[in-house]
């Protein structure tokens, strides 16, 4: 029998009363979490560890490329490596300003992905977006005529997924950059 059919024989103020009486009894109770929620949050720790760990091993993979090679790279709190090679004598770049490079990308493996020699001069507008959050950041500590190596983690590059073209999900880039001009 339903609790409402129950509360229709008794009289109006009875009825009141164990509703009220029902309503205080479920309130009072703290709530539980649900099975759905523990297990939401068991899964978020797997997910926060397994994160830690990829990140690890990639700044390892990273030290062990910069130290194979005896690179003095600067990094920031990003993430970014970074290394001027070669001065230049022109301008600073500073966001808004359009950036063109000439570029070679590689992989850690040493494999060449992209190159200005095949695609042309590349063109951005600095602080916009257009190319990689690592590229970006990196392109600011440059002034027109400096070549400088930057090492690019992942998640400042394409991420997860790659470019769905020639970079691998998860990959870590090596670029090779000349800062031709600023328009």
């Amino acid at each position: 029998m339903s609790p409402l059919v129950c509360i229709q024989k008794y009289s109006p103020a009875r009825a009141i009363f164990i509703l009220l009486s029902l309503l205080l009894i479920s309130c009072s109770e703290q709530p539980q979490p649900s099975r759905s929620t523990r297990n939401l949050s068991m899964m978020s720790d797997s997910l926060v560890n397994f994160n830690r760990a990829v990140i690890l091993s990639e700044n390892q993979q990273i030290e062990d490329f910069v130290g194979r090679y005896g690179w003095k790279m600067q990094k920031t709190g990003t993430g970014l490596r970074y290394l001027i090679f070669k001065k230049g004598e022109g301008i600073k770049a500073e966001k808004g300003k359009v950036a063109v490079i000439r570029y070679t990308l590689r992989l850690l493996n040493g494999n060449l992905i992209y190159s200005s020699e095949k695609s042309g001069l590349k063109e951005f507008k600095i602080g916009y977006g257009g190319v990689e959050s690592g590229v970006e950041e990196g392109i600011l500590f440059m002034q027109v005529g400096d070549r400088a190596k930057f090492i690019v983690p992942s998640h400042l590059a394409f991420g997860l997924l790659g470019d769905q073209n020639k970079i691998p999900q998860r990959a870590t880039l090596v670029y090779d950059i000349e800062l031709v001009k600023l328009k």
